[in-house]
């Protein structure tokens, strides 16, 4: 038996609230009357526990929270109507649940309480992402325990294992849950727009809708990131989150509504699982997907490159990796200061390096910073052994230091730099994204050293090979 009985995509403008729109509510009377058809398929579905996922609330960049607690408060007194209030059960015991699945499934979550959330100086409150949809939903009827789930900036495929994990959780538990995504389409779709006009806001708009309907799920998770940006949308995470726990199962989709009267896109869709069908097993074709993107990244990596990451990976296997001088390829048998950069989907995920050798050769080096970037770099948690295959690496070999009268000598993309302040001192590596001048360059390189502008301090240039 499908574990969820419920999948479905509901707007959250506060506007669309009475209390807090007054008369323009009227503007979006289709909305409103279908987030009450939501409610009333939320009551006939037998659902036990309602999974919302929100786009707002404290979200984190390279995870998920999910709501633990076992009562939930919110209002919307930020819109001006603080009279609208909402409190609501907690199913700690399947968020905790789908935060065990979550753990087997490599995704970074954390378990969000009342005990943690001042650790992470996030507000506990109900967002308007989930105020309003649950404002209308309740209008059917007494809802479920719910489980408030804060979308993280994950790449696609980790969000849809998001789905899967909540599904997984719900069976383990003999559950029927609702799973709903909470979200706005495109923002920019008039020149009135809180994000002004962009006409690919319709565009990214109607394809979304369309692409829903037909049931295509790799044409919404692999969504032209251009055209998503260009749209300024919130709804597409909490989306591919949910589309996740219908994954090999047919559904049907009936879109309630669709209009844009503030030029905010606003769908209202439920999805209504059918039977299994093994053609939408669509997480093993991604999982394929990616096997084959890791087999080419490491078939392309370059000598230095793959040394770091055998040297990481079996240091996380906890053994001592080793190469014999004679396998090191002459060219790296020299000493040479050396930096070691991680990236995980194109965020630095760990970077440490020597500005003087500390070993007897480049490959010395390598090994021991490829080491210390993975477990020891102070601005993230350690890599785990499950990452690495989502892990870029690249190796910068440094020249040798030169001294600099005058900024006029750097160039940031062809020179990295160092300044120095008796014992402080700090290094930027040159051609780095977002940085695109000297005065840039300086400013960065001074804040890493703890140097005022406005003392006495030195600057040298270097240039690197960089290895990839």
């Amino acid at each position: 038996m499908m574990s969820v009985v419920m999948g479905g995509l509901c707007p959250h403008p506060p506007i669309m609230v009475p209390e807090v729109g007054g008369a323009e509510a009227q503007k979006v009377a289709a909305s409103q009357q279908a987030m009450l058809e939501m409610g009333r398929l939320l009551q006939q579905c037998g659902a036990q526990a309602l999974v919302l996922i929100t786009p707002h609330g404290p979200v984190f960049r390279d995870g998920l929270a999910v709501g633990v607690e076992e009562n939930w408060q919110g209002d919307l007194a930020a819109f001006r109507a603080p009279g609208v209030h909402l409190s609501l059960p907690g199913h700690p015991e399947l968020a905790r649940q789908i935060c065990r699945c979550l753990e087997e499934a490599g995704i970074v979550h954390l378990p969000l309480s009342r005990q943690n959330a001042a650790d992470w100086e996030v507000d506990l409150e109900l967002d308007h992402g989930l105020t309003v949809p649950l404002y209308f939903l309740q209008q059917a009827g007494e809802l479920p325990p719910l489980v408030p789930v804060y979308m993280g900036l994950l790449p696609p495929v980790q969000l849809y294992r998001f789905g899967l994990a909540a599904r997984q959780a719900a069976r383990e538990l003999g559950l029927k849950i609702a799973l709903l995504a909470s979200g706005d389409l495109s923002h920019r779709l008039t020149p009135d727009a809180p994000s002004g006009y962009h006409p690919q806001g319709a565009e990214f708009d109607r394809l979304l809708g369309e692409r829903l309907g037909q049931g295509d799920v790799p044409g919404l998770v692999f969504i032209d990131e251009q055209l998503r940006r260009a749209a300024g949308e919130c709804g597409w995470r909490p989306l591919v989150m949910m589309l996740g726990a219908l994954d090999g199962f047919s559904y049907t989709v009936p879109v309630y509504s669709y209009e844009g009267p503030f030029g905010v896109g606003y769908l209202v869709a439920a999805l209504k699982p059918g039977e299994p069908d093994e053609g939408r097993l669509f997480s093993r074709q991604f999982a394929e997907q990616e096997k084959a993107a890791v087999q080419e990244r490491k078939a392309g990596e370059g000598y230095l490159p793959a040394l770091a990451r055998a040297a990481l990976e079996s240091h996380l296997r906890g053994q001592r990796y080793r190469v014999s001088p004679e396998e090191v390829p002459e060219e790296f048998r020299r000493p040479a200061g050396v930096f070691v950069s991680l990236k995980k989907h194109g965020e630095l995920r760990g970077c440490i390096g020597t500005i003087e050798p500390q070993h007897d050769s480049i490959a010395g080096e390598v090994i021991a910073n490829a080491i210390s970037a993975g477990t020891a770099d102070p601005r993230f948690y350690p890599v785990s052994a499950s990452e690495l295959d989502e892990i870029d690496i690249s190796v910068d070999v440094l020249g040798p230091a030169e001294p600099v009268s005058d900024p006029s000598q750097l160039d940031p993309r062809r020179y990295g730099v160092i300044v120095r302040s008796g014992w402080r001192k700090g290094l930027l590596l040159p051609d780095l994204e977002g940085v695109d001048t000297v005065e840039q360059q300086l400013e960065i390189a001074l804040q890493k050293a703890g140097i005022s502008p406005q003392e006495k301090y030195t600057i040298e240039r270097f240039e690197v090979v960089r290895y990839r």
